[in-house]
């Protein structure tokens, strides 16, 4: 078997991933312009030629923005205002715009095009349609953490608190141009993928290594890069990646968020060095909360996986929020995480999408107004 390193940290670091719509100024409509975007942006970007903190997705359609390893959460701010200071301008050049939320309300998934490249050729010839639908956006954020042990402990104990990180993140009611009745029809989309979803449980690094090898040396998946969990270790940057939650509406949501999981992993951490009992939360509890919070977002009502007692969304998050701002103090992230009571309090993303696409009975402008909404700069 092969052998996997988990290359450690020694803080919590804090690396987010975007994945941004990209949209025809005109239309509004999803359009596969990544080549001409990335073009442009390997010419004109962060440095010149430097091409490392962008890259494709599987679809065209598709931007990711990459920070690079930050400390604190107010250096994830800088790194992503400078570098959307330079798509922003870039994609008003090309007739471009950037749709943050995670599906579109009109635009079809038959529409899209694959990205070139033998790995995403790979990917749809094994997946076949459960992939060419994957048009989709999500909000990655990564922890550092001290060893591969650590990373399985905590991906199993923030398992609970999934549903609540995707009920404060739902934008995607939406899908080929319907309402769907849910309010992040994203996360049933990725569920359809065969390693996708909740996250199987495991003890140790040593059973995680066991199974990606067999599930490699079976033929159920190619690489590791092909287990897409809700939550999961990655071992190359030495981080949890919690992968759980849509791409929220604006940068300042989508902080809030980062803080959040910042905090949560490194409570989590200081808990298992401590030391701690694991309380066991029931897989079918998570499934249940996690589908009632991409039903209703911030309007669910979640149980406590522990006490079994349910309750708003909102209370949760206040409960996760009040419990963790010693750790949020420590890692001068106070005010990105007290972000999230207002994130828990207001219409979500999907509501917002929902209530305007309603007040202007008409689908463009009100993507157009959500998209001048989110932008961080003005427009040229």
């Amino acid at each position: 078997m092969a052998k996997l390193e988990f290359h450690r940290n020694d803080r919590p670091t804090v690396g987010v991933e975007l994945e941004l719509g990209l949209l025809d100024a005109q239309t509004l409509a999803l359009t596969s312009a990544y080549g001409r975007l990335g073009d442009w942006l390997a010419a004109e970007g962060h440095e010149p030629g430097d091409t490392s903190w962008y890259k494709p997705e599987l679809m065209q359609s598709v931007l990711e923005i990459n920070t690079g390893v930050c400390a604190t959460i107010g250096e994830v701010e800088k790194d992503l205002r400078g570098k959307l200071a330079i798509v922003e301008p870039a994609c008003d050049a090309l007739g471009l715009c950037l749709w943050w939320g995670a599906s579109h309300p009109f635009s079809s998934w038959l529409d899209q095009k694959i990205s070139p490249g033998e790995r995403y050729e790979m990917l749809v010839n094994l997946l076949q349609e459960t992939a060419r639908r994957l048009v989709t956006f999500g909000l990655h954020v990564h922890v550092g953490v001290d060893s591969g042990d650590k990373a399985v402990m905590i991906c199993d104990r923030i398992m609970r608190h999934l549903p609540t990180l995707l009920s404060l993140s739902v934008s995607s009611p939406y899908w080929e141009g319907r309402q769907t009745g849910l309010h992040s029809y994203r996360s049933k989309i990725m569920e359809g993928l065969p390693t996708a979803g909740l996250p199987t449980q495991m003890r140790n690094w040593s059973e995680y290594v066991w199974l990606v090898n067999h599930m490699v040396e079976t033929g159920f998946i190619n690489t590791i890069r092909e287990i897409w969990w809700d939550v999961r270790p990655h071992n190359n940057f030495g981080t949890v990646e919690v992968r759980v939650c849509d791409m929220p509406g604006s940068l300042p949501d989508t902080l809030g968020l980062a803080a959040l999981i910042q905090c949560l992993v490194k409570a989590l951490s200081d808990k298992i060095d401590n030391g701690t009992y694991q309380s066991e939360s029931h897989p079918m509890m998570v499934q249940q909360n996690k589908w009632r919070a991409a039903r209703f977002g911030n309007q669910a009502r979640l149980v406590d996986t522990i006490t079994y007692q349910s309750a708003p969304a909102s209370a949760m998050v206040e409960r996760l929020v009040n419990l963790l701002v010693p750790t949020a103090r420590e890692l001068e992230c106070l005010g990105y995480l007290e972000h999230c009571l207002e994130m828990a309090h207001r219409p979500s993303m999907a509501q917002r999408q929902l209530d305007l696409i309603a007040e202007t009975k008409n689908v463009r402008e009100a993507v157009r107004q959500l998209v001048r909404t989110a932008r961080i700069s003005p427009s040229s």
